[in-house]
């Protein structure tokens, strides 16, 4: 069943999206060769409580941390480590912020000191793909139009689209319905409708599309070795423009 939030939730999730976006911020300075992912992740972790918040991800289906911290070809859900950041890396810092029971939920993926031409345009093309598909989440529109702003713009350059992940319904739950695939035929899938809560989330792969998972059961890379790039926000259905609540330049 696809929820529609209440004016109520729709002001705390818009404060839950203001403290992840405010924390994604500090992150810039912070991501550089050298640092930890597991540094990082206790840096989100005490920025969350500090703001009287708490990380979502954190016990999620036995999960240990507060945020997902892919390097390099790891798709998604790739756990904090000791090992140093080197120059030219590039990691996807993805965690879920619980504001008194109102979710937000974004990921975005940083240069680490100086990446490639090729890097900086998966980048580039993965940015703009997420802002795309935000402007196909329309009241009236289906998910499968939100899909297929994606895909038709990514397709181009060669790049692979993960299948294997989706953006998803949130509220008072980190996963809820429906999915949204970032790929698609227009006119297909659920229609859009004032209320409802989503994250759009493209993950955006140099070469094949194709995942392939860790022992660990939760980190997912992909199969050709490749690099992969993630940006995701969350967003409210409105008679208009969505709301992005996680937007960094407001």
């Amino acid at each position: 069943m696809i929820e529609r939030k209440s004016t109520r939730e729709v002001e705390n999730m818009i404060i839950a999206g203001d403290l992840v976006a405010s924390i994604h911020r500090k992150l810039r300075d912070l991501v550089k060769p050298g640092v930890t992912t597991a540094e990082l992740d206790r840096f989100v972790e005490k920025e969350m409580k500090r703001a009287g918040a708490m990380p979502a991800q954190k016990g999620y289906q036995g999960y240990e941390f507060a945020t997902c911290a892919s390097v390099n070809d790891e798709i998604c859900h790739g756990f904090p480590r000791k090992e140093p950041l080197k120059n030219g890396d590039i990691i996807t810092m993805d965690f879920v912020l619980d504001y008194e029971g109102a979710m937000a939920d974004s990921a975005w993926t940083y240069e680490v000191g100086e990446v490639s031409e090729e890097v900086r345009q998966l980048n580039e093309v993965t940015k703009e793909a997420l802002y795309r598909g935000i402007r196909a989440a329309r009241a009236g529109n289906r998910i499968g139009d939100i899909g297929h702003a994606i895909q038709q713009f990514v397709e181009p350059y060669g790049y692979g689209i993960v299948r294997e992940f989706a953006g998803h319904g949130i509220g008072p739950t980190i996963h809820e319905e429906p999915n949204i695939p970032h790929y698609g035929q227009p006119g297909r899938g659920a229609r859009l409708k004032e209320g409802m809560a989503i994250t759009i989330e493209p993950m955006i792969n140099i070469g094949g599309w194709r995942a392939k998972m860790d022992e660990n059961g939760w980190t997912a890379r992909t199969r050709d070795g490749s690099l992969s790039t993630q940006f995701e926000h969350t967003l409210i259905i409105t008679d208009g423009e969505p709301i992005v609540t996680t937007e960094q330049e407001k």
